[in-house]
């Protein structure tokens, strides 16, 4: 969430901030809100107010001047009922005002370019080379059927559509895919790996903004948790209400997780293939970090990903989000994208963001610069290294042949036993 301090010192930011991002916002009653919940935050006074005449009330009657005592008592009673109200009304504020809170979006990076849609983002490079081929390439759910390594109808049958089942060599490669990942980030990178679990409670949703923006896409339990979205929501709060010594940061994490996205409104978009699943495979990135590292940091991560991507020789760019099209959270968004060859257009396969102190300030993740200093919010980021599914769709769609057969990539066959390629069934 954002500084009170900014909305009360500076609201024409947060307002500059409201119109490049074309967010319909009421910032006015949240500055109203606010003014009114400092008022009311000096029951204080009137609380030593009273203290100070309930004293007086003893002394009086202990003097004889039963009169005044009296005079006395009714105004602290007075008071009382002045106390009462203002509690109250500042609990209504608070609540009105911090519900408020937690709608209001983060504030872009300085250099995150303005723009209204996806049609303004800039890409800033290209990265792997085409390949050419003398056959009309095939989409990957078409690949995967004929393959008998992606089945849809069975899934469907299982659970319901919007569900996929990896078969076969199928199960094997995406498995190698993750594989790949988390040793690279982990033994290249220098990330952390950790196994979180796949459940997590409101305040953890709230700590990474999911809640209460995203509430209709998420799928909740009959005990109040729900399944994560992405691992981003467990990791962001490993350190939930902590406070870090300086020589701690930056800490890296990555995790391998299942990911439960209910896609709420999306009917008819992706409705084939990987792309847009219930449940899904995902590595993710994580970092904490000081202030003033943050830059740097998540360029870093940026590269960390493009890593996988380069080591399985797809063709990617990376595009930077604009105002218009950038997420509730993030102040600032890089896209790497793959091209799909069978698509014939580019895909997201990982979304790297930084938040600032957004997401710190809702999970109380604090740091000290000096062992006797106080405490400081920590920046975030993360993103997808990689997003497994749709870097298996990459793969099957950019590395088929022409008789529908699809050649391994170098990287991932010593995880596959040695394979070479995924043949076409021989019946």
């Amino acid at each position: 969430m954002i500084d009170h301090r900014i909305i009360r010192e500076t609201p024409e930011v947060v307002r500059a901030a409201l119109r490049q991002r074309h967010f319909d916002y009421d910032l006015d009653r949240l500055i109203e809100l606010e003014a009114r919940r400092r008022e009311l935050l000096q029951v204080e006074n009137l609380r030593a107010e009273k203290n100070r005449l309930s004293e007086q009330i003893g002394q009086a009657y202990r003097a004889g001047e039963r009169e005044r005592a009296e005079e006395l008592k009714a105004q602290v009673a007075g008071i009382s009922r002045q106390i009462d109200e203002q509690e109250a009304e500042l609990e209504q504020v608070v609540a009105e005002f911090e519900a408020m809170l937690l709608e209001l979006p983060n504030i872009p990076h300085a250099e995150v370019p303005e723009g209204e849609s996806d049609a303004d983002n800039p890409v800033l490079y290209e990265r792997g080379e085409v390949r050419s081929s003398d056959f009309a390439p095939r989409t990957h759910w078409e690949l995967g059927e004929a393959l008998g390594i992606l089945d849809f109808e069975r899934a469907a049958k299982i659970a319901s559509s919007r569900f996929v089942m990896d078969v076969g060599l199928g199960a094997t490669m995406e498995r190698a895919l993750i594989n790949l990942m988390l040793d690279t980030h982990t033994r290249r990178h220098g990330y952390t790996e950790v196994m979180p679990p796949y459940l997590a409670n409101t305040r953890s949703l709230i700590g990474t903004a999911t809640l209460p923006k995203f509430e209709e896409d998420q799928f909740k339990t009959r005990e109040g948790l729900y399944l994560i979205p992405t691992a981003e929501v467990p990791l962001t709060n490993i350190h939930q209400d902590e406070i870090l010594a300086a020589d701690e940061l930056p800490k890296y994490y990555t995790a391998y997780t299942a990911s439960f996205r209910r896609e709420a409104g999306s009917a008819g978009q992706e409705s084939r293939g990987l792309i847009r699943l219930h449940q899904f495979n995902k590595v993710e990135l994580m970092k904490f970090v000081a202030p003033g590292s943050a830059d740097d940091e998540l360029e870093k991560l940026v590269l960390n990903a493009e890593a996988i991507l380069q080591a399985l020789e797809l063709r990617y760019r990376r595009v930077v989000l604009c105002t218009g099209d950038m997420g509730f959270q993030p102040e600032r968004t890089y896209d790497l994208e793959v091209w799909m060859p069978g698509m014939d257009r580019w895909v997201e396969i990982s979304s790297c963001s930084q938040y600032g102190e957004f997401q710190a300030r809702r999970c109380n993740t604090r740091y000290r610069p000096e062992p006797e200093a106080a405490p400081r919010f920590v920046h975030t980021m993360n993103g997808s290294g990689l997003a497994a599914g749709r870097t298996l769709a990459a793969v099957l769609e950019s590395y088929q042949q022409a008789d529908g057969s699809v050649a391994v990539p170098d990287a991932l066959r010593p995880y596959m036993g040695g394979a070479v390629e995924i043949p076409m069934p021989t019946t």
